[in-house]
């Protein structure tokens, strides 16, 4: 009895352990100026030419990171490139990083360092920092590809891509994969990408590209 009862504590302890780990997990949404789910002559057309920005977007939905409980809160890292994302880049990115306007000192810093994991050199040079009331609703559509970010200047509204209305050259597949880690998302068709904000020097406006991704993500 006595071992039994040593067991069923050591049992308990290593679940409740599983269950206080630090880590955090959401939803993720990203937008770029460049066709995502495409085939390679398309992707070969832009390359270079578009698909330097991009807004990424990350809905906490519970966790702790780095000791910091971020339930609830939301991050935004707006991303101008030297190049395509998602090649070689020959010069630095920079990113203007907005923040749930309602984290405290402690999160907001937690934020960041999420996005900076998250994100690794794309969010390495952050230019300006801004408060925003982030908004990030993932519909349960069949789909799994519809999405509204509202973030300050930054917005994105997605839709499920269709196989038979998306599709130019019958080739297509997800050309790019998501450009943070960690994350588990599915392409789908943006039919609004925007930024209007200050900081990167530029400003763009997309409608109905097929270049966003729309998912979830785990940190530790």
């Amino acid at each position: 009895m006595v071992r039994w009862l040593a067991f069923a504590a050591v049992a308990l302890l290593a679940v409740t352990g599983q269950v206080n780990a630090s880590g955090v997990t959401g939803q993720y949404v990203e937008a770029r100026t460049c066709d995502i789910w495409t085939g390679p002559c398309f992707a070969n057309a832009e390359m270079n030419i578009s698909g330097k920005n991009a807004v990424l977007a990350w809905k906490v939905d519970r966790g702790t990171f780095e000791g910091i409980n971020l339930s609830g809160l939301g991050v935004v890292a707006v991303v101008t490139a030297s190049d395509t994302l998602g090649l070689d880049q020959t010069g630095p990115a920079r990113a203007v990083v907005l923040v749930d306007k309602n984290a405290n000192s402690a999160q907001r810093k937690a934020l960041i360092r999420l996005i900076l994991k998250q994100a690794g050199k794309l969010a390495k040079n952050v230019v300006a920092v801004q408060p925003a009331d982030i908004k990030l609703t993932i519909c349960q559509c069949k789909g799994g590809g519809c999405a509204v970010l509202q973030a300050g200047t930054a917005r994105i509204r997605t839709r499920c891509i269709s196989a038979k209305h998306d599709k130019a050259c019958g080739n297509e597949s997800a050309y790019y994969p998501p450009l943070a880690q960690g994350v588990k998302a599915q392409p789908a068709t943006a039919i609004e990408h925007q930024f209007s904000g200050k900081g990167l020097n530029e400003t763009w406006k997309e409608v109905n590209r097929r270049g966003a991704y729309v998912g979830s993500f785990v940190t530790q």
